[in-house]
């Protein structure tokens, strides 16, 4: 069963995180963004968690994990048969992929409808096939009006090539760092062609959310929009 529709003042945001994070750590590491005005007033934010666990790095014990208390590491899909994920990797395949469409599905179904999504690094890359899937397939339960990619790029692993072969027309923003190492800018512009119109946050950070005052006020600027639209439908 679907949620209750929000108030049309309000707009319900998906958000997906980065591999080798979860929910509450996603939802800490944007501590800043959510308390900038229109995300406080104006916003609900759901922050889910990906079903494939990831295996804990050599050097880093379950215990330190543990002790972190930002739960486990888990990603959207992977890009070899050992279960690790590489962002460059062009592979053949994606372990993990479709467990984390049914997931989302399912979310869809249960939670929403939502308004749009807001995605960091490999959460980025899954809601822009999200999108195509949405493009492609106007009658799937997987539906939302905006996007926010966070050092999004597009997926390399070769099944994934079919959902980005029309253009996406959704209202999106495109967020990303000049000195980005995990993810480079040129990833992410990468992605731009995939899409009509996009709007380009470029800041002077690296690999995370940026909330500072050059950043706010385009945000603040698209969601108005997005804010906008939603009270004239």
């Amino acid at each position: 069963m679907a949620a209750a529709v929000l108030p049309k003042d309000k707009l319900k945001i998906l958000c997906l995180h980065g591999y080798r994070q979860n929910a509450l750590s996603f939802r800490e590491r944007t501590g800043a963004f959510r308390k900038i005005p229109v995300i406080k007033k104006n916003t609900e934010l759901v922050f889910i968690t990906a079903p494939n666990r990831v295996p804990p790095l050599p050097t880093v014990s379950d215990e330190e994990t543990k002790a972190e208390g930002e739960g486990e590491d888990m990603g959207w899909w992977f890009s070899r048969l050992d279960n690790s994920y590489v962002a460059k990797d062009y592979t053949d395949c994606c372990p993990g992929y479709q467990d984390s469409i049914d997931l989302v599905t399912g979310v869809f179904k249960e939670q929403g409808p939502f308004d749009g999504v807001l995605s960091f690094s490999q959460g980025a890359a899954f809601a822009s096939l999200l999108c195509g899937i949405q493009q492609q397939n106007p009658d799937s339960p997987i539906k939302f009006n905006f996007v926010i990619f966070v050092a999004g790029f597009k997926s390399r692993q070769s099944a994934h090539n079919v959902l980005y072969s029309k253009k996406i027309t959704i209202p999106s923003l495109h967020v990303f760092g000049k000195t980005d190492k995990v993810i480079m800018k040129e990833m992410s512009e990468d992605l731009l062609q995939y899409f009509e119109a996009p709007t380009v946050l470029e800041h002077e950070g690296g690999h995370f959310v940026p909330a500072s005052g050059p950043q706010k006020p385009v945000y603040t600027d698209f969601l108005q929009k997005m804010l906008a639209k939603k009270a004239s439908s």
